[in-house]
């Protein structure tokens, strides 16, 4: 009663006031929805994810992207094999990268705020939410190299953030690496091609990229656990074979880097005729190395060379620009590679630009790996 008492001698004042109010409301609403599309589209995340997030951290958009990439408990790391990296394997040294350590080392991966840059940048002319091609990064991430393993980790995966790639084919993956991708990159289906050392992997977009199935081939004669990771996939209707390896290291075992190269050159041929293959990985390769085996089989082509040898991208394995490894020698080679062999029917994959990345410093005062990535893009024509 005194409640009706006072609303009916307040008048026309209540009534202004919750008009002004419902308003109010109406506003911090769709400011709140807009938050949540913004925060979706910076972690990939759905909107529900969104609205928890920023709903436990008082709506404060930085605060909740600081809890989003805030560290699950990693996995300790127990390395079971001696690794060689590639820091020898330009420098040509008698004397292996020292093995990991066999003591047990917990390694967090997200203990710092991840670098986000927004989604939603132009490819080709049209958005990423309107572009029909494919994108694909490349990229040894090093995950075998501990110091500033945290904040390299976080850098990788803010270019994922920033370009949102289709498909992404990752080498030198380590345990807390793919554990911390299959937590945070909850928009890509994740495919590895082991799960202790360290090996490689293949992120597949789940919006665009549907997953048929895999397979993994041993390299029988590797003395470093190397193998080829096969992914068997469909794009809007056009089936693609996907491809990685990280080939065998070091000069002195140029050898067994060819046979692997054959084989895996081999497989490509062997490829459903009705797929596109695409491989791309850490091929260890020198030019002089292919031309040995006589060059790239006509069918399949070395994207790079495809383009016109654009110099910009001419070196992945650069110790000139790139000094994470402190290395006393300079040594510019082609180490990443992209090849590719056509579908004899459906949509073809025309390769258009090729860009490296990781080219910024971090805070730490390293790049993001002692390798650049590499982006490209294909138009498909249908």
């Amino acid at each position: 009663m005194s409640g009706e008492l006072l609303i009916s001698e307040a008048g026309v004042s209540a009534a202004e006031c919750t008009g002004k109010e419902e308003d109010a409301e109406i506003s911090l609403a769709r400011d709140r929805t807009q938050q949540c599309a913004e925060f979706s589209a910076i972690t990939s995340c759905d909107l529900a994810v969104a609205q928890c997030y920023l709903a436990e951290n008082d709506w404060h958009m930085e605060r909740a992207i600081d809890s989003f990439f805030e560290p699950l408990v990693a996995d300790e790391l127990v390395p079971a094999n001696p690794v060689i990296s590639h820091q020898q394997d330009v420098a040509q040294q008698e004397t292996a990268r020292p093995s990991s350590s066999t003591a047990e080392t917990c390694i967090d991966l997200t203990a710092d705020t991840v670098a986000v840059v927004p989604t939603g940048n132009v490819v080709n002319g049209a958005t990423q939410e309107d572009y029909n091609g494919l994108s694909v990064i490349t990229w040894n991430i090093d995950g075998l190299d501990e110091c500033n393993l945290q904040e390299r980790a976080r850098g990788v995966c803010s270019y994922l953030v920033l370009y949102s790639p289709d498909v992404v084919f990752l080498q030198e993956v380590i345990p807390p690496y793919l554990y911390y991708l299959e937590k945070r990159a909850v928009s890509y289906t994740i495919i590895s091609g082991n799960e202790e050392g360290y090996f490689t992997a293949i992120m597949l977009k789940k919006s665009k990229v549907k997953l048929i199935s895999h397979e993994v081939t041993p390299f029988p004669s590797s003395q470093m656990l190397r193998n080829l990771l096969t992914v068997h996939v469909n794009v809007s209707g056009n089936n693609l074979c996907l491809m990685t390896s990280h080939l065998e290291s070091t000069k002195e075992h140029s050898n067994e880097r060819l046979n692997q190269l054959k084989l895996v050159l081999k497989k490509i041929k062997e490829a459903p005729e009705s797929s596109t293959v695409l491989f791309a990985g850490d091929t260890n390769l020198r030019d002089q190395e292919v031309a040995k085996i006589g060059g790239l089989p006509h069918d399949i082509l070395d994207i790079w060379e495809f383009l016109g040898k654009p110099e910009h991208c001419r070196y992945t394995w650069d110790t000139k620009t790139n000094n994470n490894l402190k290395a006393p020698y300079t040594c510019r080679l082609r180490f990443d590679r992209i090849l590719t062999r056509a579908a004899n029917n459906g949509g073809q994959f025309i390769p258009q630009t090729l860009d490296l990345l990781g080219q910024e410093k971090l805070d730490c005062g390293r790049f993001p790996s002692d390798h650049w990535g590499l982006l490209c893009v294909f138009d498909v024509i249908l």
